[in-house]
């Protein structure tokens, strides 16, 4: 038994000096890679697109082995896609702090963090890096003094900087490949998603995370489609009287209800006063909303997460939002049996039941007409909307299945049995095709 825990003890010293050999061999390429980087400094570089240095940043060991995870699961060619990229993100309080720290962290090549606020003592509760001994600090600075010892390759440009008009050049120039709008004040938010729009750049908008607890009812979808956000509603009414914009921005939001309000404002003395009194920038809010830490961090990282992919162009379907319950689809089963039963006289050949059903109508047309592109009715809307709506099979020569099921209006199901798909290819190439790639993602989901 000696002689057996003998040889464990000495097993266990020979992995530990081969592991410390590989950690020392590691270390010392780190450093002396450190070392040429700091002879190298003032070598002007050849650039690409944004200004990331030509060099792959994916052929340094260092950087391969810190994004080892990544490449697993993009793919090489995604990653360098990733890390070739080019992401804005303005506000870093607790929702942009935590999208900028893991979109880094992700590999993205080259960040502008932009910021006019300073680190706080009550924002330690939910800022992604930033320590007590940052209270006082730029924002924007702050993030980029952590951020250079996370991922020293990134490229980052931190501006001490209120977005405006007058600044919207200086911040939105130099072709970024997504912008990130974690920005909680109404007027600088409709006046950057509208500067977005108008200069056909990528954005994220990010809506109110403050008063919220349930982290399992948080979505991204077109901003037409956030719902029970009081941020959300205001935004889409200013850019649509403002700018004419309907929608086609996606949006991070909370399904929840707020579970509270701004808190009154106390000043000096103690006593209630008016917030404006004490703005530091016209119409930014001085009261203050609760906020439990990691609902904003969530947001944050559903953002980063959300840009990544997109940046690495893999295809991720987001859970539209469909205000539907169980007697809907059961409403859409049923019809669709009666209409079976009244166009070929038996309902034999329909093969989904209401679980499928739900597949059918949730997940492949979104509670909506298969002609409509986007929503048009949400909330309350919706729910009438069903009302007119009914599944019909695509091809009548098949059988009523989950890959051969469109929903339709009323009206649209009659026009449509009296087509032939070959007038329908014909005639509308576009609804064709984007029909037909719609049910073949159910043809592969359910490995018919």
């Amino acid at each position: 038994m000696a002689e057996t825990g003998k040889l464990k003890s000495l097993a266990l010293l020979g992995t530990g000096a081969v592991l410390g050999s590989v950690s020392t061999v590691f270390l010392y390429k780190l450093l002396s890679r450190n070392i040429a980087r700091s002879h190298s400094k003032n070598v002007p570089n050849c650039t690409t697109h944004n200004g990331i240095p030509a060099l792959d940043l994916l052929k340094d060991e260092v950087v391969a082995e810190q994004l080892t995870r990544n490449i697993q699961f993009f793919g090489v060619e995604s990653q360098q896609k990733v890390s070739g990229s080019y992401v804005v993100v303005i506000g870093l309080g607790g929702v942009g702090s935590h999208a900028a720290a893991m979109l880094l962290r992700s590999g993205v090549g080259r960040l502008l963090l932009v910021d006019f606020d300073q680190v706080s003592v009550s924002s330690l509760n939910r800022h992604a890096v930033a320590t007590r001994a940052d209270v006082g600090t730029p924002k924007a600075l702050c993030l980029k003094k952590h951020f250079s010892s996370i991922f020293p390759e990134c490229h980052i440009d931190a501006k001490v900087l209120l977005y405006d008009a007058s600044s919207e050049e200086e911040i939105l120039s130099g072709h970024p490949d997504f912008v990130l709008d974690c920005i909680d004040n109404i007027d600088t938010k409709v006046a950057l998603l509208a500067a977005c729009v108008r200069r056909g750049l990528k954005v994220l908008c990010a809506t109110g995370a403050g008063a919220r607890a349930d982290p399992t009812r948080i979505r991204v979808a077109d901003l037409r489609e956030s719902t029970n956000d009081p941020l959300s509603r205001a935004v889409r009414h200013r850019l649509r009287k403002d700018y004419g914009i309907e929608g086609g921005i996606p949006v991070v939001f909370s399904l929840e209800k707020p579970k509270a309000k701004l808190l009154p404002f106390m000043g000096p003395t103690g006593e209630d006063e008016n917030p404006s009194d004490y703005q530091m920038v016209p119409g930014f809010r001085v009261r203050i909303i609760p906020v439990l830490g990691s609902i904003p961090a969530i947001f944050g990282m559903v953002m980063a997460s959300y840009v990544v992919t997109q940046l690495a162009e893999l295809q991720v379907q987001t859970e539209p939002i469909v205000n539907m319950d169980v007697d809907h689809y059961r409403l859409l089963h049923q019809r669709l049996t009666e209409h079976e039963e009244s166009l070929y006289g038996t309902a034999k050949e329909v093969q989904v039941d209401v679980e499928e059903v739900m597949y059918v109508a949730k997940e492949l047309w979104h509670g909506r007409s298969a002609w409509e592109h986007s929503a048009k009715d949400v909330g309350r809307g919706m729910w009438r909307s069903v009302n007119e709506l009914m599944l019909v099979r695509w091809d009548r020569e098949k059988p009523a299945t989950v890959s051969n099921l469109v929903l339709l209006k009323f009206k649209e199901a009659d026009e449509h049995e009296s087509r032939t798909l070959d007038d329908i290819k014909e005639k509308e190439p576009a609804f064709f095709e984007r029909v037909t790639s719609v049910l073949k993602r159910a043809e592969l989901e359910f490995l018919l």
